[in-house]
Formats: structure tokens, C-alpha cells, sequence
């Protein structure tokens, strides 16, 4: 996917992703497809309707035999599901909607356009107003078999299901999950829950990030850890990381501290820093990198800033190794209700509240990168651009 004049931020992203590819392959059956991403284009294995159905509850026909009449016999009743049958010269057919029309029928009449008796049916509509096809769904009027239904790349949820389920047959082939790994860094970092000293914190990172990935249906969390800033053991677990996943996320220690270790243990196991540090708060520290064609994400580790670059960065580079098409893709764009006037010369992204009462959305209180009451009080942010204000419209991330 080509995306001239791209900012900086997207152009770091597709450097990246130039070096990552999706994962393998798997043929599985249908039924255990769902939530993958599907690694071939989808045809449609039949005709969509398979053959002409009623889109109605009413009465099929013929125009002519109402000629001399308006009433006609009921000679049967069809169900939808039920094979089709063929309809007798000067009669009608109950039919319900999505049944097979009867071979001879040339429309459809409305239930609650007719006066209905024991045996026989009333039309009360002018037959001047009555047209062959009407009321009726021609076969592949939706789709013809051998058409494409799904291109490869598309994820197997939400509505593309119905058509998968639909239309491809016993198995499919998909992509297998990515496998990714999260560590946490920080000597200060304690498990959640756990009694702190006030010069500690309880890791909130690692559940935000696990909560997230593990709501990727394509996705899945092989191993979750905290270290300490120490290169040796940054060095170690990061390639332990590495032989069992795809990507390995980790949160802290790329700014520049003498205790932030993450760019020296990259390169110490043979990595490539792609980029580091760019033009974006809250976040600025963020690093991408590859080792052995696997991806490496390292995330500032300051709460917000983890929240804000996963979804930024993150989201989409992982879709890549999933083999979703297109990867890098736009958000929707919102207005936002009051904005402050405030600008920054880079890439601002603001946390923001979305109103459940009358949909507006507006900036949320926050009190920098470490505000975590801040960050669990809203919706999602916004990204505003380099010495640009006001409402917008702004590309939204949801959490």
C-alpha cells in the first residue's frame, strides 16, 4: 500500500514494517477460523441467493392467471429450507420468506396484501401494480460462485464472519496467531498488588498491555515478565523473548538514562535499531527495531506514553505480521467539543472523553505521561499535528 507524504510518524512505521513479514500459514476448518486472518482470497463456493427465494411472506404466482380472478386456490405451502416445488396452472403457493419461488411463479404477493381463506387466497392490490420479480431475490443477484467474497489479509471477525461462514467452504486458509512477549523494565517496578515503598510502583504497563493484545483475535500473549535495568539481564530475557515469539514488546528504558539499557541490549544480540526517539508526546522515546526478521518494540514507561505509542505504533506493525491488508491505516476523524487552544511543534496525542449522553467528545484532565487516573478516565486521544489547534477534525484512537 503506497501512502505518499507520509509524516514522520507513519514513515518510521512503514521502515519498519519493510523488514517484518507475516507469519505462517495453516489450513484449518471453518469453524475454528474465526478471529484469524484469512492467508488466500475467499470465493464464494455457490450463488448467493443459491436460487431465486421469496423476499416476502406472501403468496407466489402467476400474473396471468389473475386475468379473469381475483381469488385463487392455495395448492401448497413453502417453507423456507424446504426444497421447491412447481406451481399448478390457476393457483397460488403459501411461501414464507426465503423459500424456494416454484418453478412457473412470476411474483410474489404480500401476505398483507391479500384476504386469506381456508383453501383459497384474495389479491386486494390493482393487478396493474403487479410485475414479474417482484417480491423475489434472483438467484446471484448477490454474488456469483467463483467470485471473491474476501481478499486475502482480511481478519475472520465482526461482519466479515457471516461472509466466511457463508461462502468458504470446510477449511480455509489463515495465518497462525502472532506470538507476542511483554516485559516490563524498572528496578523500581513491583507485581500489581504488591506492597510498594513509596520510591516504588506497582507495574501497570504489563496488564494494559496484556489486556490489549490479548483482545486481538489474531494475536496471542506467549510470556509476560519484569527485569531489572541491568544490561545482562535485558540482553537475556529479550533473546529468551525472542526464540518463542514473533515481537517482543517492552516498556522502559529506551530514554536516556544511564540506567536505560534497551538500544545496547538490542544491538548486543545482533538487532537493528530502525528508529528511536521522534516528534510525538507523550511518547517521544519510542523505539522500533528487528531482530531475525522479528519485531521489536520499545515503549517509553511512563503509563500514558505505553497506552498512546502501543496503539500508534504497535497496533499496526503487529497487523503486519498478522498479514492484514492494509496494516497501516487511517482512524476515524472527530471534532472535539471545546478545545483549549493549546499547540505543541510536534505530533500531540490527548487523551479524550467521549460524552455517552450526547456524543461530543472533548479533551480529558490529565496531568502528564504518568497520570494513570488521568489515562483510566478516558475514552481514548486524539492526534493533533504539529502547530495545529482547535476542533479538528482529528484522527481518534479507541481504547
Amino acid at each position: 500500500m503506497e501512502l505518499p507524504q507520509l509524516d514522520p510518524i507513519r514513515a518510521a512505521i512503514g521502515k519498519l514494517a519493510e523488514a517484518l513479514h507475516p507469519v505462517p500459514t495453516e489450513t484449518l476448518p471453518l469453524e475454528s477460523a474465526w478471529g484469524r486472518v484469512a492467508a488466500a482470497e475467499i470465493a464464494a463456493d455457490r450463488d448467493s441467493p443459491p436460487l431465486d427465494v421469496s423476499a416476502m411472506d406472501g403468496y407466489a404466482l402467476r400474473i396471468s392467471d389473475l386475468a379473469s380472478t381475483d381469488t385463487l386456490p392455495v395448492a401448497g405451502t413453502i417453507p423456507a429450507g424446504s426444497p421447491p416445488l412447481e406451481l399448478p396452472p390457476g393457483a397460488a403457493i403459501r411461501i414464507f420468506t426465503g423459500g424456494p419461488v416454484p418453478a412457473g411463479a412470476e411474483c410474489v404477493i404480500r401476505r398483507e396484501d391479500t384476504r386469506e381463506g381456508p383453501d383459497a387466497v384474495t389479491v386486494l392490490v390493482p393487478h396493474a401494480s403487479l410485475r414479474p420479480g417482484l417480491n423475489i431475490r434472483r438467484q446471484g443477484e448477490n454474488i456469483r460462485a467463483g467470485q471473491p467474497i474476501l481478499p486475502a489479509g482480511t481478519p475472520l471477525v465482526g461482519a466479515t464472519v457471516a461472509a466466511a461462514a457463508s461462502f468458504a467452504g470446510p477449511q480455509v486458509l489463515v495465518h497462525r496467531p502472532v506470538r507476542v512477549a511483554l516485559l516490563t523494565t524498572g528496578d523500581e517496578v513491583l507485581a500489581p498488588g504488591a506492597t510498594a515503598q513509596p520510591w516504588q510502583i506497582r507495574d501497570s504497563n504489563g496488564p494494559v498491555l496484556q489486556t490489549w493484545v490479548r483482545g486481538l483475535p489474531w494475536a496471542e500473549v506467549t510470556s509476560a515478565g519484569r527485569l531489572p535495568d541491568r544490561l545482562d539481564s535485558v540482553s537475556q530475557r529479550l533473546q529468551s523473548a525472542l526464540s518463542e515469539a514473533d515481537a517482543v514488546l517492552l516498556t522502559g528504558g529506551v530514554s536516556m538514562g544511564d540506567a536505560d539499557y534497551v538500544p545496547e541490549a538490542i544491538r548486543s544480540i545482533g538487532g537493528q535499531v530502525v528508529f528511536h526517539r521522534l516528534p510525538l508526546r507523550p511518547g517521544k522515546p519510542v523505539l522500533g527495531a528487528t531482530a531475525g526478521g522479528k519485531l521489536i518494540l520499545g515503549l517509553p514507561g511512563n503509563p500514558v506514553s505505553v497506552a498512546v505509542t502501543s496503539r500508534v505504533f504497535g497496533a499496526p506493525l503487529l497487523r503486519k505480521l498478522a498479514g492484514i491488508s492494509p496494516f497501516l491505516t487511517t482512524h476515524p476523524r472527530v471534532q472535539l467539543a471545546d478545545p483549549d487552544g493549546q499547540t505543541l511543534d510536534l505530533f500531540w496525542y490527548r487523551l479524550v472523553q467521549l460524552n455517552p449522553v450526547d456524543g461530543t467528545i472533548r479533551l480529558a484532565p490529565n496531568r502528564g505521561s504518568g497520570d494513570v487516573v488521568g489515562l483510566s478516565h478516558s475514552d481514548g486521544f486524539v492526534e493533533i499535528p504539529p502547530g495545529q489547534t482547535g476542533s479538528g477534525p482529528w484522527q481518534m484512537w479507541s481504547w
